[in-house]
């Protein structure tokens, strides 16, 4: 049977202690299945980035269960002891900006972290040269990172999300900085790579243009989630 790649039950997270204390996370519960893309929604201090922290093994939760790709990451305390290698092996991340490091050729950017990972340097950098090629950049890959636009920046940090084969891509408002046609063209890549590589994407977003395109989607309000149906449209 399979597994899911996210599975989060009643995940809590305070801040603080006594009359100071926050319950960001009051119970969470979210499923996500490989090669799915969720939206994860919500005003500003709802919980959103929070539940990422989390998920993303950055912040420990004060209780509750996550597993990612069927293995028990955090049961009531973290399962794992090695969360650097946690982040860089099984969890890739997309942020609002690129943050591609700027000495390094669009190649080597993408081809690092199988290159921390282990993975030989030929390897990696045909790992990466694939991946660009697929996300339609592959002619920019000897290219510096200041040679790139905005969205075609956006485009190779996806490939080195995906660079290490994650069960897990977590995106944090991935289209805030782009206009309509660079936004849908992120979202329309998130799915494909989805779908390749039975990838399950959690897309944070307030953007209005892309809220759409999503099959399921999770609401955060108060620190608990609700889950709803989305449109799915297509782009």
């Amino acid at each position: 049977m399979r597994e899911p790649a996210i599975h989060i039950e009643n995940l809590k997270k305070r801040y603080g202690e006594g009359d100071t204390a926050v319950d960001a996370l009051k119970g969470v519960d979210m499923t996500v299945w490989p090669g799915e893309v969720v939206g994860l929604v919500g005003p500003s201090g709802s919980g959103k980035s929070t539940l990422l922290k989390c998920l993303g093994a950055v912040i420990e939760p004060t209780a509750g269960r996550m597993t990612l790709g069927g293995h028990t990451i955090f049961d009531e305390k973290w399962m794992i002891n090695d969360l650097r290698t946690l982040r860089r092996d099984r969890i890739g991340f997309v942020f609002q900006a690129p943050y591609l490091i700027p000495f390094l050729d669009v190649t080597d950017n993408v081809a690092l972290l199988p290159m921390l990972a282990g993975i030989s340097n030929a390897e990696a950098r045909k790992r990466a040269r694939e991946l660009l090629g697929a996300l339609d950049v592959g002619h920019r890959a000897m290219a510096a990172v200041s040679q790139l636009s905005g969205g075609e920046q956006q485009r190779v940090s996806i490939a080195r999300a995906l660079s290490n084969h994650p069960p897990v891509i977590l995106a944090d408002e991935p289209t805030a900085p782009l206009d309509s046609e660079r936004a849908l063209s992120v979202v329309r890549i998130l799915n494909q790579m989805a779908e390749q590589f039975q990838t399950a994407i959690v897309v944070v977003t307030h953007d209005e243009k892309i809220i759409p395109t999503f099959k399921r989607i999770y609401h955060i309000r108060d620190g608990r989630t609700y889950e709803e149906a989305g449109e799915g449209r297509h782009v």
